[in-house]
């Protein structure tokens, strides 16, 4: 694997991360329920599009930190895992 798409896929695979901590970091702390009523609300409400974008913010300051790293390759992954959870929240918008 060439070092280029290495770089991209570690970006991808952050923000993946940083998506799914914020995910965790909504339903433990922000929310008013508990970790588990919350999810339930959430499936009942069919939230699922609004929470995924909300838990994508966290992208933005990853995007900012390998910028002024210089990392450019990790930022695109980072852009690119970003539009891919913006697809997928328009698609949970209109299933």
């Amino acid at each position: 694997m060439g070092t280029v798409k290495k770089h991209i896929l570690i970006g991808v695979l952050v923000s993946l991360f940083a998506t799914f901590g914020g995910v965790f970091l909504y339903l433990e702390y922000f929310s008013r329920y508990g970790f588990y009523e919350t999810i339930t609300l959430i499936k009942d409400g069919n939230l699922y599009g609004k929470v995924l974008s909300l838990a994508a913010v966290p992208n933005l300051f990853v995007f900012f930190i390998f910028i002024k790293k210089k990392e450019d390759n990790k930022a695109k992954g980072v852009l690119l895992a970003t539009v891919l959870i913006a697809l997928a929240t328009l698609v949970l918008k209109f299933i």
